[in-house]
């Protein structure tokens, strides 16, 4: 069972799947992080200083009576909130990864149509003997018929 389960775990697709895998979460921090840090800050300043992570609704006060200023503050007191500030930069966060997913996908199968185009032809049949000759042949190198051009 170790040999099977060996064989399996270095084929190149499995190997390939688990560096996919990692990159794809590597991918996935950085773009979190981009944004987190970098989109959501200047989008807050232009809808007037709001802080997105911070937009929360509370279904329950905690042990603290609110209002609260912070979703921070609504956790500290116990409180149970929906948190759509926070659900709204994960959306923006997927939607850059399937992005950047589509782009990838796209360009992997502009290279796949492009190697599988055929190329011009470089050889003819000859009309005689069927043979094939080079396309630039004026005559069969096996029966000596006169090519047309």
């Amino acid at each position: 069972m170790f040999k099977e389960f060996k064989e399996f775990a270095v084929k190149g697709n499995v190997v390939d799947m688990a560096v996919g895998i990692i990159i794809g979460a590597a991918f996935g921090a950085i773009v979190n992080s981009f944004v987190a840090d970098v989109i959501m800050p200047p989008v807050g300043l232009l809808l007037g200083g709001i802080d997105f992570s911070n937009f929360f609704i509370v279904l329950k006060e905690g042990a603290t009576a609110g209002p609260y200023a912070a979703l921070a503050d609504a956790k500290t007191a116990g409180a149970v909130t929906i948190n759509y500030g926070i659900f709204i930069t994960a959306f923006i966060s997927f939607l850059i990864v399937a992005f950047a997913v589509f782009l990838l996908i796209k360009g992997v199968n502009s290279m796949r149509r492009q190697k599988e185009e055929p190329s011009e032809p470089t050889t003819k049949d000859c009309p005689q003997c069927l043979s094939t000759v080079p396309l630039k042949a004026t005559r069969c190198a096996f029966c000596t018929s006169e090519l047309p051009a």
